[in-house]
This record gives structure tokens, C-alpha cells and sequence, in this order.
């Protein structure tokens, strides 16, 4: 592929913009469910997705084959002028600057590289860790290699070059004992290449272990505690319940949301710092452009407690009047990019972990998330397991818990922020679109007035 190959399909447009974007996907998979191969595929494919700003309306169209190209123009300009028709409000696009690049992350071993029998045999190794054990019934493990080697241009003279690498390692342990079943949750990733993979036996082994611990651990007794939740789940927590509200695509038609969102409003504990910031080089969210050619940037949502940022499309930060962040992502070149969340993650305070134990006193101790959901600003989320805290010291193990509350209410309950850090390594989103490189993290936090379900 080229460049000039794409300008020639742009040549002809007759529009106040267009943008271009061209991808190859590959994708590796393998799945083991118990002791069976069940799984394994190599794919490549390609193709094209055309945006056009025609009269306020805005258009994309998605083709496979570069002789389409003409065709898709013309009928990207066509569906373009018929929105601009029906449409309130004109759409318009921030200003951004002209980018000519090249860019290839670092990789630590390329997995492009890596033999498939190689990557195979690593799988197979680390399923068979829990299947040697007793009690563990089954398991779920999966590899996943997944590149998208991209083009964009766009008729303002933008030219970038990028790729994005992605390989992940795991799935789920089940163990069993009589009527009672406990899944845990393994796994390694991210986007700094396939060395990251290597040498996880431990982790393996380390995570039966805990399945079978669970066995034996007591249902939750269900009421309201106070709580500290670990990197994983406080990560998960600041992704579903706060950051999708960060995301201004999500909220720019909903008059209620945006009052209560306003820049300038106080609404964590005075301590409380989110960040979204995908420039973190070899985190999983990492990427130096978005799909509509624009530099990624830091932002900092809530700052001290007081809301101060939002995750904008060019398109949404003209409506807005606020600066562009590079939010706009594609799943790859089947969709036009959507606003997503790239590395979200609670900026770590001053307090060391024994010292948040003892200022909980007495509650929970949360670890791991475990699946849930979002309704408004009400969340509900799975804890994998946890530790009942007595005096400020860890007591017997807990399993089947069950956390929920409001976003804005738990946001002011934040009353303790450890001073660690931990990023995930297995992300993921599915808002519109599967984004497996979106990240989320945090330090230990300690909240106050935390439903719990249980008996």
C-alpha cells in the first residue's frame, strides 16, 4: 500500500472534507476448553473506510477493493448531502494540525515473528498447569495476536503511518467440589510484544491455587461496608461507572447528564485525580495517532475532585468548544472511529497499603473484577474473591460478591488513595464497537458505604 495509491481515490472529491483509512488485519487465535484444541485460526484481511463532510452532513462508507474506490466516494458525498437535509445542527470539525509520520511501536520480540507451533506450545503449556491438579474441572485458555498495520490520509494533508500490535494470553481456571463452582480469571497482555508472554507459569499456577482456595472459602454476608478495592477492580470501577460518562458522545444529547457534567463541578473526595492517557508507551492503551489522524494526549478528567476534561472526537470538540484529545478509535477497518477511553486510571495518592487497612478498621478487602454493568449512573460489579478485614487485619477469605452504588454518591466516598499503581494487562471494551486495547488501572482505594449482596 501507498499513499499516493489513496490520494487517487480522494483526487476527485468534491466535499469541505474527506478522510481515508486503509488497514490490514492479522489475527492469530488459539482456544484450549479443558484438555482439547478447539480453536485455532490465522487470518488476514483488509480494507477501507471513507468519511466525507459534505454541507454539514457527515458520511462514511466501508470497501474491501481498491476499484471500489471511486464508487464509494461518489456515494459517501451522495449519503453526505441527504444528511445534511435532516439534521439540526451541521456537523462541524475542530481544527487540528497536518501530520505527516511514520510510527512502529517498540516490541519486545515482534509476535509476526514467533513460529505459530512456538506460540501453540506456549499455550498448551500454560493450560495444562491447572488441569494437573485436582478439582480443577475445566478451563478456558485462549491466545490472541492481533495487528492492525493502518493508513490514514485526510484532504487537509495529513499522512500517518501506524501500526498497533496486541497479544494476550488467557482465560479462565473452574474448579469444583460437590454442588459448589468457583471460575477465576488469568491472563497476560498488552501491546509491547510477545516477550511479555514468556515465563508465566507462576501466574498460572498461582491462579489455580486461588480456585481451589475458593472451594473453601464463605459465601459474603450481604449489608453495607466499607471497602478497599485492589488496582483491578478500582480500574474497572473508574472505566464502567465514571469514564463512559467522560466520553462526550455519550452524553452531548442527554440535557440531565450534561448539567451534572459540567467542567468546573466538584464531584469526588478532594484527593481524587482520573487521567486518560494512551500515550504510556507499552501499555496496553497505548497508540500515538487516533483514526482521524489526530495526536493523542493526556487528559485529566477530575482533577482534585473537580471535573475538568472530556474525551472528544474532532467532531464532538467543535459542538463542545473544547479541546481535541485524540479519542476517536475504530475497532479496525470494517467501522469509522467512535470516542473510546485509552489508558483510564486513578492518579495514586500518598498512602501506603498497612495504612489504608488500618484506617478501614473493620470491611472488606475487594479483589479482581468479575463481570457487571452499568444503568445511568448505577452500577452493579462482581468482585473474584476477597478478605474480610477486622482491626485493620486480614481475616477469613470471602467469594460470590456482589458490589453496587451510584457513580456520583461512591465518588464522594473515595476516602483513601494508596500510593501504587497497576495498569491491566487484559483490558477491553464493548461500547458500539470491541476495543481490546482499552486500558484501565488505578492504586488501592478505600471507599465508605459500599452495598454488598450476599446472604
Amino acid at each position: 500500500m501507498s499513499f499516493q495509491h489513496l490520494e487517487s481515490i480522494l483526487t476527485n472529491v468534491r466535499a469541505e472534507y474527506a478522510d481515508l483509512r486503509y488497514e490490514i488485519k492479522k489475527e492469530v487465535q488459539f482456544v484450549f476448553s479443558g484438555p482439547e484444541l478447539t480453536q485455532i485460526s490465522t487470518s488476514t484481511t483488509d480494507g477501507y473506510v471513507l468519511r466525507v463532510l459534505k454541507n454539514g452532513g457527515f458520511s462514511n462508507v466501508v470497501f474491501t477493493e481498491a476499484h471500489d474506490g471511486p464508487a464509494a466516494l461518489t456515494k459517501a458525498e451522495e449519503n453526505a448531502q441527504l444528511i445534511s437535509r435532516f439534521i439540526a445542527e451541521p456537523v462541524r470539525l475542530a481544527e487540528t494540525e497536518v501530520i505527516r509520520d511514520t510510527y512502529a511501536p517498540h516490541l519486545e520480540e515482534d509476535p509476526r515473528a514467533i513460529a505459530l507451533e512456538e506460540k501453540l506450545e506456549l499455550t498448551r503449556r500454560y493450560n495444562q498447569i491447572p488441569l494437573e491438579r485436582e478439582k480443577i474441572v475445566t478451563t478456558q485458555i485462549q491466545y490472541l495476536e492481533l495487528v492492525r498495520e493502518k493508513w490514514f490520509i485526510n484532504t487537509e494533508g495529513t499522512r500517518i503511518r501506524e501500526d498497533l500490535v496486541t497479544t494476550r494470553l488467557g482465560g479462565t481456571i473452574t474448579s469444583q467440589e460437590g454442588g459448589l463452582t468457583q471460575t477465576v480469571r488469568v491472563g497476560r497482555g498488552g501491546s509491547s510484544g510477545f516477550a511479555l508472554l514468556r515465563n508465566q507459569e507462576a501466574l498460572f499456577e498461582e491462579k489455580t491455587a486461588l480456585a481451589l482456595d475458593l472451594l473453601q472459602a464463605e459465601p459474603v454476608t450481604g449489608g453495607t461496608y466499607s471497602v478497599i478495592l485492589n488496582p483491578n477492580l478500582a480500574g474497572v470501577f473508574t472505566h464502567e461507572a465514571f469514564g463512559h460518562f467522560s466520553e462526550a458522545d455519550l452524553i452531548e444529547d442527554s440535557p440531565s447528564m450534561l448539567e451534572k457534567l459540567r467542567l468546573g463541578t466538584a464531584i469526588g473526595h478532594p484527593d481524587l485525580t482520573i487521567l486518560d492517557d494512551p500515550t504510556q508507551p507499552a501499555q496496553l492503551g497505548f497508540y500515538k495517532y487516533d483514526d482521524e489522524g489526530v495526536a493523542c494526549r493526556p487528559v485529566s478528567l477530575i482533577t482534585q475532585g473537580v471535573l475538568t476534561g472530556r474525551l472528544h472526537s474532532r467532531r464532538t470538540a467543535a459542538r463542545f468548544g473544547e479541546p481535541l484529545t485524540g479519542h476517536a478509535v475504530a475497532e479496525d477497518y470494517r467501522f469509522g472511529p467512535l470516542i473510546r477511553m485509552g489508558t483510564i486510571f486513578i492518579q495514586p495518592g500518598q498512602t501506603p497499603f498497612d495504612q489504608l487497612l488500618a484506617q478501614l478498621g473493620d470491611g472488606l478487602y475487594l479483589i479482581g473484577a468479575l463481570g457487571g454493568q452499568t444503568s445511568g449512573e448505577n452500577f452493579t460489579f462482581g468482585a473474584e474473591y476477597g478478605f474480610v478485614i477486622k482491626n485493620g487485619r486480614r481475616r477469613e477469605m470471602i467469594r460470590d460478591i456482589n458490589m453496587s452504588g451510584n457513580l456520583y454518591q461512591t465518588l464522594k466516598h473515595i476516602e483513601g488513595i494508596g500510593n501504587d499503581l497497576e495498569l491491566s494487562q487484559l483490558g477491553g471494551c464493548g461500547k458500539g464497537q470491541t476495543n481490546i486495547r482499552s486500558c484501565h488501572g488505578g492504586p488501592h482505594i478505600l471507599v465508605r458505604d459500599i452495598v454488598i449482596g450476599g446472604r
